[in-house]
């Protein structure tokens, strides 16, 4: 029994909602940071799915459910408003900024890891950067 009725149970389902409201986007950045770091795995996907779905699904529940207010005015705007800040704000654009981020990130750090061992290569040769067989001295490093 739970605020003076037997029924009233189901206010439990609507924790999780809460919740996530305030931490929701920091763990789904952390769930698309996962995705990033791990390609081709399904592990981190697969958890980057279920773990919204109750916080989700039950606010889509409260949203949909009370049938009788679909006639009223107004009511599309709510449903419209509910999937793009619920759903896409707090849920798919935190994800999505974690993923593409951390993607955005490592094709830096690969981009100057190459240039940094194309550059150890040619000095390894006796060459500095920029000193091709084709090339003066001064060509490559910006004094044209």
């Amino acid at each position: 029994m739970m605020f003076g009725y037997a029924d009233e149970w189901w206010a439990l389902l609507f924790v999780p909602v809460v919740l996530w409201v305030p931490f929701g986007p920091f763990v789904m950045g952390a769930m698309g940071v996962w995705c990033a770091r791990r390609p081709g795995r399904w592990w981190p996907r697969l958890w980057s799915m279920l773990l919204p779905l109750v916080p989700v699904a039950v606010s889509a529940t409260a949203m949909i459910l009370p049938m009788g207010s679909w006639d009223e005015p107004g009511r599309g705007e709510d449903l419209l408003g509910y999937f793009l800040v619920y759903v896409m704000g707090i849920t798919v654009l935190p994800w999505l900024l974690g993923y593409g981020i951390t993607r955005a990130v490592g094709a830096v750090r690969a981009v100057r890891a190459a240039r940094a061992a194309g550059g150890r290569k040619e000095r390894e040769r006796g060459r500095g950067p920029g000193e091709g067989p084709d090339e003066s001295p001064g060509e490559g490093q910006g004094q044209g």
